[in-house]
C-alpha cells in the first residue's frame, strides 16, 4: 500500500517533505559566527579588565598627589626623599623620540609602499616585501642593543666635528629613535601597501590616458585614494612608538630628564613602567601606584589618538564599487 501511494504521489507532481534539520555547512557557518562574536568579547572584556584594574591604584594615587602636580610637573622622582610626581619629562621624552622616530619611519615607510606597490614587478614584489617584514619579527631588545652597541658609537664619531667635541651622551634619546623609526618602517609600508594596491586601476588607467606619468599617478593618484589606510598606518606607527619599552630601556637611558635635546639620555613612560615594575618598590606603596598613573596617562593619550584617527579616516575614506 505504501508502494502504490509513494508512486501515485510521484505521478501527480506532488513535492516531497523537506527535512528541517540545519544542513551541516549551515551548522559550521554558525559555529564560526559563535566564535568570531566570543573574540570580539574577549577583546573587549580585555579592554575593561584593564580600564577597571587602573581604578582602585589610581584613586589611591591622586588621594595623596593633586591632579595638577601630576600633569604639570617638572620634577619627576617619586622614589627619592623628597619626592616629586611631575610627570612632564616622561611626558617629553615619549614626545620626542616619538617625533624622531616618525620623521625616520614615516617617508621611508611610504616611500617603500609606493615602490613595492607601483614600481617593483611583481615577482620583485613576493621577495621584497617578506623580507621587509623580517624587521617585525626581530625582538624589541634586539633593537635595543643595536642601537646602543652600534648606532651610538657610530653617532658619536660623526656629530663630534660638528659640536666641538661634545659628544652625545652614551644613553640619549636619539639613537633608540633612530632605531625605533627603522623598527616602525615595515608596518607602515606594508599598511600603507595594502591600502595603495586596494586603489582600482581605473583610475590608475584614466589618468595613464590623460598623459600622466607613473610618478604623477603614484604621488596625485593612488596616494589620495589611499589616504585612509595611509593615516591609518601612521596612527598604527606612532601607537608602536608611543608603547615601545624595550629600546627605550636599553638605549635611551632611565634619568628623567625634561629636555628636547635628543643628544642627551632620557627616560619614557614605558621605560619608567619597566624600570619600576621590575624593582624593589613595594606593592600597594605611592611609589609602586606611580605604575598605574603613568599607565592611565598613557592608556588615555593612545585613546585619545585612535578616536582622532578613527574620525580622520572616516572623514577622508574613498568608497569604491
Amino acid at each position: 500500500m505504501s508502494t502504490l501511494q509513494t508512486q501515485t504521489e510521484a505521478a501527480s507532481g506532488a513535492p516531497e517533505p523537506v527535512s528541517l534539520r540545519p544542513s551541516r555547512p549551515r551548522r559550521f557557518e554558525k559555529l564560526v559566527h559563535l566564535s568570531l562574536i566570543g573574540a570580539a568579547l574577549v577583546s573587549v572584556a580585555t579592554t575593561i579588565g584593564i580600564v577597571l584594574s587602573f581604578v582602585p591604584p589610581n584613586l589611591e594615587f591622586f588621594r595623596q598627589v593633586p591632579p595638577l602636580d601630576f600633569l604639570l610637573g617638572t620634577n619627576w622622582a617619586p622614589t627619592f626623599t623628597p619626592s616629586s610626581f611631575g610627570v612632564l619629562p616622561l611626558v617629553s621624552a615619549t614626545l620626542t623620540i616619538t617625533l624622531i622616530a616618525m620623521i625616520v619611519a614615516a617617508p621611508l615607510g611610504l616611500s617603500t609602499a609606493l615602490y613595492l606597490s607601483e614600481y617593483a614587478h611583481p615577482r620583485l614584489r613576493r621577495w621584497l616585501k617578506p623580507i621587509l617584514e623580517i624587521l617585525a619579527g626581530i625582538p624589541t631588545v634586539v633593537f635595543g642593543f643595536f642601537a646602543l652597541e652600534f648606532v651610538t658609537p657610530l653617532l658619536r664619531d660623526i656629530l663630534a666635528p660638528f659640536f666641538d667635541g661634545e659628544l652625545p651622551e652614551i644613553f640619549n634619546a636619539l639613537s633608540a629613535a633612530l632605531v625605533m623609526g627603522i623598527m616602525i618602517i615595515p608596518t607602515i609600508a606594508s599598511l600603507s601597501e595594502d591600502a595603495m594596491a586596494a586603489v582600482p586601476n581605473a583610475l590608475r588607467q584614466g589618468a595613464y590616458a590623460l598623459g600622466s606619468t607613473k610618478r604623477q599617478v603614484s604621488t596625485k593618484v593612488v596616494v589620495p585614494a589611499a589616504f585612509s589606510g595611509i593615516t591609518a598606518a601612521f596612527v598604527l606607527g606612532i601607537s608602536r612608538a608611543v608603547g615601545e619599552t624595550m629600546i627605550v630601556a636599553v638605549a635611551a637611558g632611565q634619568r628623567p630628564n625634561l629636555t628636547w635635546n635628543p643628544l642627551e639620555g632620557m627616560q619614557t613612560m614605558t621605560g619608567f613602567i619597566a624600570a619600576i615594575g621590575q624593582g624593589d618598590v613595594p606593592v600597594g606603596s605611592l611609589e609602586y601606584d606611580t605604575i598605574f598613573a603613568v599607565g592611565l596617562l598613557l592608556f588615555v593619550a593612545t585613546f585619545i589618538m585612535n578616536i582622532f584617527s578613527i574620525r580622520l579616516v572616516r572623514r577622508f575614506r574613498e568608497v569604491y564599487e
